[in-house]
């Protein structure tokens, strides 16, 4: 796929630029959320971008991963979601983000609010979800800087981002990773809700386009499940998914 520039982690176009490295979050009950989150970010790209999904089974062959799974772990990247640093091999600034997002914007937008004195940067949401279940019927749990890991922004240089390596990821707890225990506060650095938009939560102001998102976050679940097809902005989703499916058919013949 050469919209927005690269082809199986290759990048593409724009010279010698090199590729800015996103690894996705894979769960095969959201395949499909995985295609239209890829191709909703390649198409508005204006840089070329290197995207890797996060899989499970395939980080297990690997000797990556090897915790067993939780009853409170909704999907199959839960954890490995941190092992991201590593996976770019602790160079440069790459991100993590949910497989259940769809980009509006260019992701060149975002990489430029990178600040190289943090070492990570997200969304700080205050989120405590009313919810019990989410997504498939997935228990909905609450917790200190819940949802902050679902799209970051990594230094994986890093000093402290070394700390990521298998043996941690596998091995520590939830609250230790999710609520970035291995970092300061001052060493998290801050983005606009907008690009981690969290549907049923975060709001469109009327008149004011700073509140629109540039990344829609279905966090309790998207058209993809069929509880879930009538979530707010369900319809831009649904749009993008049949567009990336005329994509792929044609790319196929």
């Amino acid at each position: 796929m050469s919209v927005g520039g690269i082809e199986n982690g290759n990048g593409v176009g724009n010279g010698d630029a090199k590729p800015f490295k996103v690894f996705i979050g894979y769960d095969p009950r959201e395949d499909l959320a995985y295609e239209v989150c890829r191709y909703s970010m390649l198409k508005r790209s204006s840089i070329p971008i290197e995207i890797h999904p996060i899989v499970q089974s395939e980080l297990r062959q690997k000797g990556l991963y090897w915790r067993e799974r939780g009853k409170l772990e909704s999907t199959e990247f839960s954890f490995s979601r941190f092992l991201t640093p590593h996976l770019a091999d602790y160079e440069g600034w790459a991100m993590f983000v949910d497989c259940d997002f769809l980009y509006l914007d260019d992701i060149k937008k975002l990489v430029d609010l990178i600040d190289d004195k943090y070492a990570v940067m997200c969304v700080h949401h205050d989120y405590a979800p009313k919810e019990t279940t989410k997504m498939d019927g997935a228990v909905q749990t609450a917790y200190p800087r819940k949802n902050w890991s679902s799209m970051v922004l990594y230094s994986c240089g890093h000093p402290k981002n070394k700390i990521l390596t298998p043996q941690v990821v596998n091995t520590e707890t939830g609250a230790f990773l999710h609520r970035f225990q291995w970092l300061n506060d001052d060493e998290i650095g801050s983005i606009p809700f907008v690009w981690n938009f969290l549907v049923g939560h975060n709001k469109v102001v009327e008149g004011d386009d700073s509140t629109y998102p540039k990344a829609i976050h279905y966090t309790l679940g998207g058209p993809w499940f069929d509880q879930w097809k009538d979530v707010e902005f369900g319809d831009l989703w649904v749009n993008e998914s049949e567009e990336y499916t005329k994509f792929a058919l044609k790319k196929a013949e």
